[in-house]
């Protein structure tokens, strides 16, 4: 089996701090304030068996450049390609988060329904915990029901303030 190459980098910009990494076909993991280059590193052997971790912020500046414009309030989307694994659940959950609309929000039942499966709100709110790409794919944009700010595995406190960036009100 071939190594994978996969390039890291850091960023702090304002009070945003993200650890963010890529392989040559696009980002495969993106952490915010709690996470840590221990954490990228287990994810990205988890998700590549065979992958050789460079830290290499000049492979990573088209990233770095549209999560700045994020962070500054010009971009609401993102362009870049990802290359992401999980499980075909978890992949169907990725692509319908990734399809909330910047400044709005649906709840994990709404989750559950727009994949097919209005039954499975519990596996939802798992898959979404194992969302390798935050911020990018807005997870943070996932509520309760009634509005309520609920469990993120990136810790509440930046889901709170991810949430205040996009202007979108919780309780």
């Amino acid at each position: 089996m071939a190594e994978t190459l996969i390039y890291s980098s850091s960023l702090i910009y304002n009070h945003w701090q993200v650890y963010f990494a890529a392989t040559n076909n696009g980002l495969c993991f993106l952490g915010t304030h709690h996470s840590s280059f221990d954490d990228l590193e287990k994810w990205c052997k988890k998700q590549f068996p065979n992958a050789r971790i460079i830290e290499d912020r000049s492979r990573l500046l088209q990233y770095e450049k549209e999560l700045v414009e994020y962070f500054e309030g010009k971009r609401n989307h993102f362009s870049f390609p990802f290359d992401i694994r999980g499980t075909k659940f978890q992949m169907d959950v990725w692509k319908v988060l990734n399809e909330i609309p910047y400044g709005q929000t649906k709840c994990y039942s709404d989750i559950a329904k727009m994949i097919g499966n209005p039954k499975a709100v519990r596996a939802v709110g798992t898959a979404i915990g194992r969302n390798p790409l935050s911020i990018v794919i807005p997870c943070h944009r996932v509520l309760g029901k009634n509005g309520t700010l609920t469990g993120y595995s990136g810790g509440l406190d930046v889901k709170e303030m991810l949430l205040q960036h996009e202007g979108i009100p919780f309780k």
